[in-house]
């Protein structure tokens, strides 16, 4: 099937008091932009390491009342933080407030400083893969037993590039998958991804959404990460400024494209 290529970006929930928070999801929906995420950590992850930081899903819940276009999610939300069916419900609850336009994106996690100040057992990279597994069946039963059910098949999306273990999880669950890195980390890894497809028997290629993140002009790199299939690109921005003028030229250039 054919996509049509998405603009995100992704407001990181740091260095910043939450009037500019709000002001900048007012402002990035105005731009065009298609997705509004956030991230699902408890402490800043660039600059002053003790800054000024706000909650994921309090914060969804907000967005989704502020907004009436965009859709929203966490790039990605972090599975240890929660039970698989308290957070389903919470994305039940915000998908039924925004109207059907929540996005579950969710992964393993691997910020240690969150696991430590908030009381998280760390585990290790393979426990924490493991966990994600077992959550995800969970999260869709709970969906399917929920009354009201959710407003639509709410959109899994899963973050990470595990070859062996975490793409085998994108490959049974997911709707779309997040890729780290750059050009050839996404070509390479896609393939691998459709390999797993092709194990479990679902056609990923098809069936999976590329998501990626972009810091540099769509001029420079767009054509070649369409090319290689990605489909949903997001720009990520942090406080207190929220600059958004990056994100304006891929949205200009999402519409360039669609109407040549």
């Amino acid at each position: 099937m054919t996509r049509p290529v998405r603009i995100g970006v992704q407001l990181q929930p740091q260095h910043a008091d939450y009037p500019q928070i709000r002001d900048a999801v007012a402002r990035a929906e105005d731009a065009g932009v298609d997705v509004i995420f956030n991230w699902d950590h408890f402490f800043p992850l660039t600059g002053d390491p003790d800054g000024k930081h706000f909650e994921c899903w309090t914060m969804l819940g907000a967005w989704a009342e502020q907004t009436s276009r965009v859709e929203i999610g966490a790039l990605v939300t972090c599975n240890s933080y929660r039970n698989p069916e308290l957070l389903a419900d919470m994305a039940r609850t915000v998908d039924h407030i925004s109207g059907g336009r929540l996005i579950l994106g969710i992964g393993a996690g691997w910020f240690e400083k969150d696991y430590d100040q908030f009381g998280y057992e760390f585990g290790t990279a393979g426990s924490r893969i493991a966990d994600l597994a077992d959550a995800l069946p969970r999260i869709k039963s709970r969906w399917a037993a929920s009354n009201p059910a959710p407003t639509r098949e709410i959109p899994i999306l899963v973050g990470g590039g595990g070859e062996r273990k975490t793409l085998r999880i994108v490959a049974e669950h997911a709707t779309a998958w997040h890729s780290f890195g750059d050009a050839a980390t996404l070509a390479r890894k896609s393939a691998i991804l459709d390999e797993h497809g092709a194990a479990v028997g679902r056609d990923t290629a098809s069936l999976v959404e590329r998501s990626v993140a972009v810091n540099r002009p769509p001029a420079e790199v767009g054509e070649e990460l369409v090319g290689l299939g990605a489909t949903l690109l997001t720009v990520g921005v942090s406080g207190p400024d929220y600059d958004l003028s990056l994100v304006k030229q891929w949205v200009a250039w999402r519409d360039a494209r669609a109407q040549a």
